[in-house]
C-alpha cells in the first residue's frame, strides 16, 4: 500500500481554551463562552463536547437573554433531537419497521438510516414504494431523497458536506459519482 491508494484522511483537533493553566493537559476541557456587548452581541464558543451539546446550548442562551428576553430559559432536556422522538426500548425495532414499511430497503441500509435519521426517514422517503421513487442515484446507496433532506433540512451545499461530513460515502463513491453530485448540487443550488 502506498500514499496513492489512500482515498481520505481525517484527523480530529480538541482545542483546549487558553484559560492560563501552566500545562495543556491542567487546561479546562469544559466549553467557555465569551460575549462581547459592544454593537451587535457576539457570543464565542470555545470547546465543547457533543455530550455536554444541551448544556452548553442552554448556557448559550442564557448569556444572550438581556438582548433576546424571549429565547427563553432551559428547555432541552425534554426535547429530542431531529429524528430521536422514540423511547431507547424501540431502537431494535426501528430499522425492521422502516424495512417493512419500505420493502425496496435491504435490512444493512434500513439500518444505517435509522443509525443516521432516526425517524425522520419517514419525512425523507414519504409515498416512496420503489427505489425509482427515490429519484437519482449517486452511488453506493446514496439517493437523491436523502441528499434533497440534507440540503433541506442539514445545510449541507457540497458533495464533500454530504459524502464525508454526514455519511461517509466518499469512502465508497468514485471521484466521478463525487463529481456528478457536485454538479447536481450546484444545479440545484442555481435553479
Amino acid at each position: 500500500m502506498t500514499r496513492d491508494d489512500v482515498v481520505w484522511t481525517y484527523s480530529g483537533v480538541r482545542p483546549l481554551y487558553d484559560d492560563g493553566a501552566s500545562s495543556a493537559t491542567a487546561a479546562t476541557r469544559d466549553y467557555v463562552l465569551s460575549l462581547r456587548e459592544e454593537g451587535a452581541p457576539l457570543l464565542s464558543v470555545f470547546g465543547g463536547k457533543i455530550t455536554t451539546h444541551r448544556k452548553l446550548a442552554e448556557a448559550a442562551i442564557h448569556k444572550l437573554s438581556p438582548f433576546f428576553p424571549q429565547a427563553g430559559g432551559a428547555w432541552t432536556a425534554g426535547s429530542t433531537l431531529p429524528g430521536g422522538d422514540f423511547a431507547v426500548s424501540e431502537t431494535a425495532a426501528l430499522p425492521e419497521r422502516l424495512a417493512r414499511d419500505y420493502p425496496f430497503l435491504s435490512e444493512p441500509q434500513a439500518l444505517r438510516l435509522i443509525r443516521t435519521y432516526g425517524t425522520d426517514c419517514w419525512k425523507i422517503f414519504g409515498s416512496a414504494v420503489k427505489t425509482e421513487d427515490l429519484g437519482r442515484d449517486f452511488g453506493a446507496g446514496l439517493f437523491e431523497a436523502e441528499v434533497r433532506w440534507l440540503v433541506d433540512h442539514e445545510f449541507a451545499r457540497r458533495a464533500e458536506d454530504i459524502v464525508f461530513r454526514r455519511t461517509k460515502f466518499g469512502l465508497r463513491m468514485s471521484s466521478a459519482e463525487i463529481a456528478a453530485l457536485d454538479a447536481w448540487l450546484v444545479e440545484i443550488e442555481t435553479a
